[in-house]
Formats: C-alpha cells, structure tokens, sequence
C-alpha cells in the first residue's frame, strides 16, 4: 500500500506548459484606460522583456533555464502523497491524493515562480525588486530568491496579515528583505488610502500598488507578482507535471482536481497541465476553491477591471468583485484577492474549469482533520482545497462511488498557528459578503474605452 510517490531529480520538468496553447479562444488582451490594447513592450518599465515574452507567448512549452532547475532541486520534484488514513477517516470509496508543496524551504508552492522571476531579472541587469505578499507566503518566496539571485527586495506586506503573521516577516528579514505593514506612508497610493482609512487593515489589491507605483519610479527596480499573470502561472505548471507522472506510476488519473484559488497561481499550477489531458477529451473536473469572504468566481463579474487598488496596472479581463473591494480579515491572507488569474477567469466562463466558495470555519474544519489522520498541519489557504475534497469524498461515501480525487497542498501552517488558536477558542466565524456590498464596489468598475 504505497504513501508517497516520489520522482527522481532528473525528471524534474524541462519545460513549463502554457495553457494558452490548448485554450478554444484566445486570451482577452490587456487593455489601457482608452481601451485600446497595451503593447507588450509598455510592460518593460516594470517588467525584464524575457517575462513580458512570456506573457503573451502562445508556445505550448516553454523551456526552463538551467540555473532555475539547477534551484528547483533544493526541494522539486514534491512528493505526492495518497492519504490513505484520511480516507478511513471519512469511510469514502474515495481515493485522495495530495500534492506536498509545503516541502520548499518558504513552505510553500510560490518559489517556483520566484526563482524564475529572480533568475530573469538578474539576467537583465536589475539589482532590486519590489512586491506585495498577503499571507506572506509569497514575500517569503521572493526573499529567498533574491539570496539566490543577488537581488534586494522590498516587500509591501498587506497590514493585518502583517499584524496575524509575525513569524513570516520575520523569515522574509532573514533572507534579508526589507517589509513593510501596507497601507504605508511610503508611497502616493499609500498615503491616499491611509488619507480615506485611517484603519485600513490594507488588501493585496493595495499592496499592489505602493510595489508597483515604487518600482515604475526607480530606474534600477522591478516589480514581481506572486499570482494572476500568465507567466506567474506558467511557472507554477511543474506542479501538475510532477503529478500527472506520480499517477502514472501508481497506474491512476484524477477524476477531479482541487486548488485554493485567490489569484490563480495554485490552481494553475497544479490543474493547467490536466487541462491539457481535457482539452484533449479526457474527463476530468478542474475545480477552484475560495473563501466565501472572497468569492471573486462564484459571484464577481467577468468583465475589465483593474488589478489593483488605485489603478495603476493595465486593465484586464477577468472576474471580479471590484478593485476597491475590502475583504474581510480571514486567516486565509493569500486569498483576499478581488479579482482573478485572466486565464483562469476566461476558462471558469466558457464552461472548462469549475469554480466552489467554503466558509472560513468548514476550511478549519477540514485542516484540523487532515492534520489529525495525515499528521502536516496546513496553511488555511490550503484547508480550502482540503474541506473541497473532503465534501466530494463524503459525497462518494453516499453514493459509494469510487473517485479519485486530486488536491495542491499549496503551504503548511507552522506559522499560522494563531489562526488555529482562534480556530479552538472559538473566536472564528463565517464570512457570506453580502450581496449588496459587492454590488457597492462593482459600481466603481472603470469604464472601458
């Protein structure tokens, strides 16, 4: 009875896949406040012109510089799991595996695309990067990229996961990063949201901003984003690579696909390369899992909006609750996004990929249980994909089908610990935005054109 499924160094990916290559249509282009298409090259002021190529690239494979494999191998491939007590735990005919991400030294699945963005912009001469992180999990990532890479990062950390998250900034400084409780006082974005909010307990969507706003006006710095672009997503895509060859070598195939899903990068990292097999006609359910708090998939808008607060970012196409939405305070840090990967969103609206919203309370639920039988405590972003699936393995307990069920366990939770101290005080509750309030923020939407 085989546990962990694990691949040698050598099959380590070659190559990222780019979804864009097997999509029906292709993507919606970025657009500027006039409506006419951004030209790739307006994306160099923030960006190296190997990661905006990237971006609009419409190749099925991508090759992977050999220094970002060569870094990779501190911890890829992960181990793919089959959580054989889980399933006796839930008395499901189910059969439940897991992808470990939580095995890279951040703990998460974000250095995958960190080292690349580190390698491409020392490549190009850059000696600094700015960003935003909300859980920390990101900010973490690039800091111990920049190690690698010689590069100095400053991170705009959003301000309550900041105040809940201690220990993670406390990593990013030993991997010698500067950060930052955003809304700051640092920048022009900052500045006019502390000007309106005095209070704000700040949104990735503003952490966006100040990292953005600084690096356009620094000749020696970029900007680099955890989630949402095509190519922070195809990065990601040796996820579901790994696991697709782990499969195989246990004689198996997903029938459905669980992620976490705030901006994309997790989901896309794991389920893009079965969309392939989709595309293709194998049936198998790709499904993006969120916060009801957030529920930027299951009741957001498709249509054009900013990818940040004060409306610094091209316009893109994609659900959204809003780019002035607040989200409440959830423990889930990396999911408080208003918006959505443009890939992802395109293929949730034409019927490909499935999307599901779970309280905050039934994600606790589940990452207490699985922490009971698999024994890894989880980050709450992660308890999301695990309470999705553990709603499909009871489901299949009912019916006594037989699934098998996939999910990214994205990032451990040694350092959320706080979040499951509340959890066992009972001081946790349920988030259901009202409809009212994401109708208020959808009202400011720009107006295209």
């Amino acid at each position: 009875m085989q546990t962990k499924i694990t691949l040698p160094e050598s099959d380590i990916p070659t190559h990222w896949y780019n979804v864009i290559a097997d999509m029906p249509n292709p993507p919606a282009p970025y657009l500027g406040p006039d409506g006419n298409p951004v030209p790739p090259e307006a994306m160099l002021a923030i960006f190296p012109e190997s990661l905006v190529m990237q971006e609009v690239s419409g190749e099925r494979w991508i090759p992977i510089p050999d220094p970002v494999r060569e870094a990779l191998t501190l911890w890829r491939p992960s181990p793919l799991y089959r959580a054989h007590r889980l399933e006796r735990a839930l008395n499901t005919p189910a059969k439940i595996y897991y992808k470990n991400e939580a095995v890279s030294p951040a703990g998460s699945h974000k250095p995958n695309t960190a080292v690349a963005q580190a390698y491409y912009n020392q490549q190009a001469g850059i000696k600094r990067l700015t960003t935003e992180t909300g859980a920390g999990q990101w900010g973490c990532s690039l800091s111990l990229a920049g190690q690698m890479f010689g590069l100095d990062i400053r991170v705009y950390m959003v301000k309550v996961s900041y105040q809940q998250k201690p220990y993670r900034r406390s990593m990013m400084q030993t991997w010698g990063a500067e950060v930052f409780a955003s809304p700051t006082d640092m920048t022009e974005s900052g500045r006019k949201i502390l000007a309106e909010h005095p209070d704000s307990e700040g949104s990735l969507g503003i952490s966006i901003s100040e990292a953005v706003e600084e690096a356009a006006g620094r000749e020696d710095t970029n900007y680099a984003l955890g989630s949402v672009l095509n190519h922070v997503l195809l990065h990601q895509t040796i996820i579901g690579e790994e696991a697709r060859k782990q499969l195989a070598m246990v004689d198996d195939y997903p029938d459905m696909v669980f992620a976490p899903c705030g901006g994309g990068s997790n989901f896309g990292g794991i389920a893009f390369p079965f969309f392939a097999d989709k595309a293709a006609g194998k049936d198998v359910k790709l499904v993006a899992v969120e916060p009801t708090s957030c529920p930027t998939l299951t009741k957001g808008v498709y249509t054009y909006d900013y990818g940040d607060t004060a409306g610094l970012t091209p316009l893109m196409k994609m659900f959204t609750l809003g780019h002035d939405f607040m989200p409440p305070g959830i423990h889930a840090g990396g999911l408080r996004y208003h918006g959505d990967s443009a890939l992802v969103s395109q293929l949730h609206q034409e019927g490909l990929v499935d999307a599901v919203a779970v309280p905050q309370l039934e994600t606790f639920d589940a990452g207490v249980l699985f922490a009971r039988t698999e024994g890894i405590v989880p980050a709450p972003e992660s308890c999301h994909a695990i309470a999705a699936t553990v709603r499909e393995a009871r489901q299949c307990a009912e019916t006594g089908e037989a699934k098998t069920l996939l999910f990214n366990l994205s990032g451990h939770g040694h350092f959320d610990m706080s979040s499951f101290d509340r959890y066992f005080a009972g001081e946790l509750e349920d988030f259901d935005y009202q409809e009212s309030a994401i109708q208020e923020s959808l009202r400011h939407l720009p107006k295209v054109g």
